[in-house]
């Protein structure tokens, strides 16, 4: 039978808080419900030390801050796998900051795993199966049914022993300080604060939409927000990006062309139907000086001599990563090969001052990309 503590108030809270604070390690998982509702929350936080496991019900409990001392603790060290979303919704939601972060999905992959979900994982390490069937519920429901429940603790129950193993190999390849820095800077990750930027910004493809296709996608998607918001829906649900745009390239202007257009289905139609139109037909009626314009960023002139240098690079790095047996975008993506390549840094210290690079980068492959470099000058 699975033990572990089910935590729904601010004074069980408090006590597993000051036993995680006298720990050196703990392992940590969420639950959130970002596919069932508008603004999306974290549901359920899963903790676990070498004796305790916990599993606390935020929704149930009005402050969180006794956690926050925990998390900070630089003494402490937070195992995650894949921590990329949790460390983003543990700011949004309770102002968490986290320090002394180890990602066991970012370690496998320095260490040259392909498969690194945390199943894939830890089949491959302890012969375990987690049981995934309660991955896409919904988290917001109360009461939780027991089953979830100790679904949420299974996936720390192997963190603790899983970061052992994956140490111990960094170690043994020298690729320690690699996956410590890189944890350093997911550790301060953050969700993106409104800017009141245009909508369309955010919907892949919309850049080759004509003014006017761009000003009825922008009134479309202000559309969609609002329902999403009334139906307390998450965006794709409504309707998906890639069907807003092609009614804004299509426009169609009457219930017929839009039935016509197969675009969206006779539920989507009854519901959102006229508001589609209505919002078409205002598109269309956007005074010319005033439709949006994208915003395009003037590409710097590139001198001839860069592609040769990137493609140079790219060699070295995909020769590199064959021999260390890792994904070659882990060691160098392309931005920044190519923020390299134009910069033709001279000197390791010119290196340095390259934008978006790593000490781990420079300290490893410096010298090397700098032997590159001025035998192609």
């Amino acid at each position: 039978m699975l033990d572990y503590l089910f935590i729904e108030n601010e004074r069980d809270l408090k006590t597993v808080s000051d036993t995680f604070g006298r720990c050196q390690t703990i392992a940590v998982d969420l639950e959130a419900d970002s596919m069932f509702h508008f603004k999306e929350k974290v549901c359920l936080i899963q903790m676990a030390s070498d004796s305790l496991t916990v599993v606390i019900d935020p929704l149930k409990i009005n402050d969180m801050s006794p956690l926050k001392p925990v998390f900070s603790d630089p003494d402490i060290r937070k195992i995650f796998h894949g921590s990329d979303y949790d460390v983003r919704s543990l700011n949004r939601d309770y102002d968490i900051h986290i320090n002394n972060l180890f990602d066991t999905e970012l370690a496998s992959r320095f260490l040259g795993i392909n498969e690194t979900g945390l199943s894939s994982v830890l089949g491959q390490r302890f012969n375990v199966r987690l049981d995934k069937s309660y991955q896409k519920k919904d988290w917001s429901q109360r009461p939780l049914p027991r089953g979830m429940i100790e679904y949420g603790a299974c996936d720390v129950l192997h963190l603790l022993p899983l970061a052992d193993i994956l140490d111990s190999e960094l170690k043994e390849k020298k690729r320690t300080e690699w996956v410590r820095e890189e944890c350093e800077l997911l550790s301060r990750v953050r969700c993106p604060s409104p800017n009141g930027d245009a909508l369309f910004l955010r919907v892949k493809g919309s850049g080759r939409l004509d003014r006017r296709a761009l000003g009825t996608l922008e009134r479309l998607l202000h559309l969609r927000l609002s329902i999403a918001e009334k139906k307390d829906k998450p965006l794709f649900k409504i309707i998906g990006n890639a069907t807003l745009l092609e009614i804004a390239r299509k426009r169609p202007r009457t219930m017929d062309i839009l039935k016509g257009s197969k675009l969206l289905s006779p539920r989507q139609i009854d519901t959102f139907g006229q508001d589609i139109l209505h919002e078409i037909n205002e598109g269309l009626n956007i005074p010319e000086k005033d439709l949006p314009i994208y915003p395009r960023k003037k590409k710097p002139a590139i001198k001839p001599d860069v592609p040769k240098r990137i493609d140079g690079l790219k060699d070295w790095r995909d020769g590199v990563a064959t021999e260390l047996c890792v994904d070659p975008p882990i060691l160098l993506n392309k931005s920044l090969l190519t923020e390299i390549a134009i910069t033709n840094p001279a000197n390791v210290e010119d290196l340095k001052t390259v934008q978006g690079i790593k000490n781990w980068q420079i300290n490893e492959f410096g010298d090397q990309i700098i032997g590159l470099l001025n035998h192609r000058s």
